[in-house]
């Protein structure tokens, strides 16, 4: 069905509201190139092809991209979107124009995102990432909401390339800096036009920056995505890590966001700030100006004084549901292997949560400590190779679904809980490893299978792909299990 006008929240300046403008727009362009996927994939069309299929449903892209791994490995378990009984058919790829936004490195040709719909039903798939939080955020809207969400990558950077990577077989790389030097003005100054341009092509790619530094470790930086609606934001953190790794190539530096690359070093996080707003555009977990000096009366504990009672319950939500989602949040083998260390590398691993708290799995941020405008909940259990899309929606889905059910915390905040409290099961432990995450995620009466969180077409899809990712693991043979076994056993 032909559209004569796309409108969207989310969208990006100068981003077209017709096809007319559509057109004006790419009066001087050749090409356009369109990006799909969590990890992303593409390709240039000719100008003509994209106005066409931009004035109809969209255009065919093949559906193996959700049937197959990160490295282009077909799913070892047959999933309902692609699979060899339906001959990995061709999904609708529906253009979002509002995502409008030129690549500053690929002499500005425009690029746009798109989002997948089965080609009989014209519906969202299921596990389309930008289509699962849009539907997240649709329940928001209906409530009179708008999601909110900013995200912060920490990414260890090498002087390497990608035929050094494999040439090295991935062994006995060379950082970009030696040493610990977390927010230091002085290691910055060695690879300068790269710190820069990593920060300067973000502006002009349409992915704003709010912090951009150095952080603990051998080569590693910390970026901050400033705070905006929840769908662009996980646009930008996926376009955030597309425009580093792309910077890097033509820096000599390849940047990566790995969770845990190095045993005896922190890892890499992917920390997710969030809110909700109201039609006036008023945080929903800060407190009303006469509370502001006391704090709620009816808070649950002292670290939710001054958030609200609807922030409260977001909490206890996600809280509530956090064991079920962690391979949404922790999509990798490698990023169980952050979280082992726990508090002494700053990676949660149990349900806790506290005010001001790092060494919580969810950090309230409130008054006294910032204004209540920025009253808000830190998610820092995710790693820096975490979907945004997913990982979002977890967030958001759990968050609606505590405020509805007017769910209580399960206890008290960290700072009255001890080390011992984990061994005597007085905290609940988050899965420690992508199998007995994708387990609980999967049972039957998993929170992450309600309808109103991600449903079971979502949670037999994206389960059976991290199935898949454990038994790869499992039938690898590494070099620790070499290097321990071969002589000795």
């Amino acid at each position: 069905m032909p559209r004569d006008s796309i409108s969207s929240s989310v969208a990006t300046q100068g981003a077209p509201s017709s096809i007319a403008e559509l057109e004006a727009l790419l009066k001087d362009d050749i090409k356009v190139k369109v990006a799909v996927d969590g990890v992303l994939r593409g390709k240039y069309m000719s100008k003509e092809k994209f106005l066409s299929a931009a004035s109809s449903d969209g255009f065919n892209f093949c559906s193996v991209i959700f049937g197959w791994d990160i490295h282009d490995r077909v799913y070892s378990k047959e999933l309902l979107i692609s699979n060899r009984a339906n001959g990995y058919r061709d999904l609708i790829a529906s253009i979002d124009l509002s995502t409008y936004r030129r690549i500053p490195w690929e002499n500005n040709v425009p690029f746009f995102l798109v989002s997948f719909l089965d080609p009989d039903s014209k519906e969202p798939i299921c596990a389309d990432p930008r289509g699962v939080l849009r539907k997240v955020a649709a329940r928001a809207q209906g409530k009179g909401w708008q999601c909110i969400a900013g995200c912060e990558y920490e990414y260890f950077q090498f002087k390497e390339t990608p035929e050094s990577l494999a040439k090295k077989n991935f062994r006995d790389l060379q950082p970009l800096t030696s040493g610990m030097h977390g927010y230091s003005l002085l290691r910055t100054q060695l690879n300068n036009e790269y710190f820069n341009d990593l920060f300067d092509e973000s502006v002009k790619f349409q992915v704003p920056l709010e912090g951009h530094h150095t952080e603990t470790g051998p080569g590693v930086y910390e970026t901050a995505l400033a705070y905006t609606d929840a769908l662009r934001m996980a646009d930008n953190a996926i376009l955030f890590k597309f425009l580093a790794k792309s910077v890097g190539i033509k820096r000599g530096v390849v940047p990566s966001f790995m969770a845990k690359p190095w045993g005896n070093l922190p890892g890499c996080s992917g920390h997710i700030h969030v809110s909700l707003r109201d039609a006036d555009g008023k945080s929903l977990f800060a407190l009303p100006e006469d509370q502001l000096k006391t704090g709620r009366a009816n808070a649950q504990y002292e670290d939710t004084r001054f958030l609200s009672q609807e922030g409260e319950w977001f909490l206890a939500g996600v809280l509530a549901g956090l064991p079920d989602v962690m391979p949404m949040l922790v999509p990798t083998i490698n990023g169980y292997k952050r979280l082992v260390g726990g508090e002494a590398f700053w990676a949660p691993n149990a349900v806790t949560y506290g005010y001001d708290s790092r060494a919580a799995s969810v950090r309230i941020i409130s008054p006294p400590s910032v204004p209540p405008s920025a009253t808000r909940l830190e998610i820092r259990v995710p790693g820096a190779d975490m979907n945004p899309y997913f990982a979002l929606s977890a967030i958001f889905a759990l968050g609606m679904r505590g405020i509805e059910k007017k769910l209580a915390l399960p206890g008290p905040p960290v700072s009255q809980l001890t080390p011992e409290d984990k061994k005597t099961g007085k905290i609940q432990m988050l899965p420690q490893s992508l199998e007995s995450a994708t387990e609980r995620m999967m049972r039957p009466d998993s929170i992450a299978r309600e309808e109103a969180v991600f449903g079971n077409d979502f949670v037999d899809h994206f389960g059976g792909t991290r199935q898949h990712e454990v038994r790869l693991w499992n039938e690898a043979v590494t070099n620790w299990e070499i290097e321990r076994y071969l002589e000795l056993a």
